[in-house]
C-alpha cells in the first residue's frame, strides 16, 4: 500500500514514504529533512544526510556524503528532465557513481529520487542532532556557499592542503576562503 506523507511544506518540496522502506524525495528537499524524516519512520541508515549542507538534487549530482555515508549508496531510481521538458525515470544502473562524482546522460537534471533504506532502523534523533551540531561547529553554514568545493585527494584532506598553502581566510573581491573551514568558499 502506498502512503504519501508530507514532511516539508512548500511548492515542489516534499519527501514521502512511497512504499515500505522506500523514500521519495524531490530535488529541492534539504538533506537534513531526509535524515530527520527517515528517523521518524525508523528507516536507515540515513543519518549521514544530516551532514550534507544542501538539497537532494545537489547531493545526487555529486554523490554527496558525510559521516561515512554517500547519497548514491541508497538510490534505487531517479526522475530527470531534459532540455525538451521530457521527464523520465532512470535506474541507478544508468549512472557511473564514484567518490563525489556521478556520470550519466548529458543535459538531464534531477527532479527526484527514490531511496531504499533498512526497516526498523532506530537511529536516535539525538544522533542526528549531534551530527547537525558537529556540522555547524565545523562548517560556515550561516553564509552562502556551495559546500565543500574540492574533492579530497587520496590520503589527505583538501581543507588541510588549502590551509597549508596559507589561503584559509583569503579574500578576492566578494569571495572568501572560509576562516572556519578552508574547503568552503
Amino acid at each position: 500500500q502506498e502512503q504519501r506523507l508530507v514532511a516539508l511544506a512548500g511548492v515542489g518540496l516534499h519527501v514521502a514514504l512511497a512504499r515500505l522502506a522506500h523514500v521519495e524525495a524531490e530535488a529541492g528537499v534539504p538533506c537534513t529533512v531526509v535524515a530527520r524524516q527517515c528517523s521518524r519512520w525508523e528507516l536507515g541508515p540515513a543519518e549521514f544526510f544530516a551532514g550534507i549542507p544542501g538539497s537532494v538534487g545537489g547531493a545526487l549530482r555529486m554523490n554527496a556524503g558525510a559521516f561515512g555515508g554517500e547519497t548514491w549508496g541508497k538510490v534505487i531510481e531517479v526522475d530527470v528532465v531534459d532540455r525538451r521538458g521530457d521527464v523520465r525515470t532512470r535506474g541507478r544502473d544508468g549512472y557511473q557513481v564514484g567518490y563525489r562524482q556521478v556520470r550519466g546522460p548529458l543535459e538531464e537534471w534531477f527532479l527526484a529520487a527514490r531511496f531504499k533504506f533498512d526497516e526498523h532502523y532506530t537511529a536516535a534523533a539525538d544522533r542526528i542532532r549531534t551530527l547537525v551540531s558537529e556540522r555547524k561547529a565545523l562548517q560556515p553554514l550561516g553564509l552562502p556557499s556551495c559546500g565543500s568545493v574540492f574533492k579530497n585527494p587520496p590520503g589527505d584532506h583538501a581543507a588541510r592542503l588549502i590551509e597549508a598553502a596559507g589561503l584559509k581566510g583569503a579574500r578576492i573581491g566578494g569571495a572568501e576562503v572560509s576562516p572556519k573551514h578552508a574547503n568552503f568558499i
